[in-house]
């Protein structure tokens, strides 16, 4: 049974009994039935060959009363501060010996938690084509867990978080997080003299795989489409800044990619924030490539990424986040 998993593990032990401190779960939590639950899935973008697995772990989930419960308190959890920023919740991956059931349990959650997230979206006017396309990044990441690991589920069940919790929106190429100016991004900000600083408003920006190129233009539209949204969906706060926390920011790309290359055009619309001191290999490893663990002499050279990633790792060289920002 999936809660026997659960509770062998120290870690996941101490986190079930913080949700069952709560009492009983103060909202309803229901899946759509096996007949229902293929056109929801296929409505959030989930590959067709993981649909009839999804569905068959779905009657395993509904024959476990001790994990309906669990998806009952997760769901109570997960919406109680709908739109919050910072107030969302953050599951945590399970681990393989719960198997099926608990790589995909969080999707499970989040189906559940469709109808609040999209009453969410209608009480602040989203638009519908916004709605779905920033939910169906739930099936991009199912595809992401299928390149990696061979099977449907969710490898960052708290990034999915974001998405239905009303804190992130797809608009266009981008993805952009309402979140808030840390200490030392925050910082640079206000040493350019914009009048903002640590804590007030702005919108991470994130960069999704599986859409296409990164071209000045796509960005330039998602932007437009951001400043738009934001300012006539969420009128009573002001976003000033951009800011992204990424692998594509560092700066040492520019040894290998041309100045006329999306990443290198894409770096140059920031201002770095500040520099990030510890190396962190195994991310653009993991984008580029699909899977963190690769042994660096084995990473392909297929294209001018690959082989910047790649030849910077074989040549001893280390990866870092940048960090970077710009008003909008």
């Amino acid at each position: 049974m999936l809660l026997e998993a659960l509770r062998a593990d120290a870690r996941l032990a101490e986190w079930l009994r913080d949700l069952e401190s709560e009492g009983t779960p103060q909202v309803e939590a229901v899946l759509p039935d096996v007949d229902e639950l293929p056109d929801v899935l296929l409505d959030l973008t989930v590959a067709h060959e993981h649909i009839n697995e999804l569905v068959a772990t779905r009657s395993r989930l509904a024959a476990d009363p001790e994990a309906m419960t669990l998806l009952a308190r997760c769901v109570g959890r997960f919406v109680r501060d709908m739109g919050e920023i910072g107030k969302g919740w953050e599951p945590p991956a399970f681990p393989a010996s719960t198997g099926a059931l608990g790589r995909c349990f969080h999707a499970y959650v989040f189906i559940a938690a469709l109808p609040y997230v999209r009453a969410y979206h209608r009480e602040r006017g989203v638009p519908e084509d916004v709605s779905r396309h920033t939910l169906a990044d739930l099936g991009r990441h199912v595809a992401v867990h299928h390149r990696r690991i061979g099977s449907p589920g969710l490898l960052f069940p708290w990034w999915i978080a974001l998405h239905f919790h009303g804190e992130l929106f797809q608009l266009g190429r981008l993805q952009f997080q309402r979140a808030r100016l840390g200490r030392h991004t925050g910082g640079a900000v206000a040493a350019a003299g914009l009048g903002l600083g640590p804590g007030d408003p702005c919108l991470s920006l994130h960069i999704t795989d599986f859409r296409g190129p990164l071209s000045p233009t796509a960005c330039d539209r998602s932007l437009a489409l951001a400043r738009e949204f934001f300012a006539r969906h969420y009128p009573d706060e002001r976003y000033e800044v951009a800011v992204c926390h990424s692998w594509l920011l560092d700066p040492q790309l520019k040894r290998y990619l041309p100045a006329e290359s999306n990443i290198i055009r894409f770096q140059d619309r920031f201002q770095a924030a500040y520099e990030e001191k510890t190396p962190d290999d195994g991310v653009p490893v993991g984008f580029v490539f699909g899977d963190p663990e690769l042994p660096v002499d084995e990473l392909p050279r297929r294209n001018s990424v690959e082989r910047a990633v790649g030849d910077h790792l074989r040549a001893g060289g280390h990866w870092y986040g940048g960090q970077g920002w710009f008003a909008l």
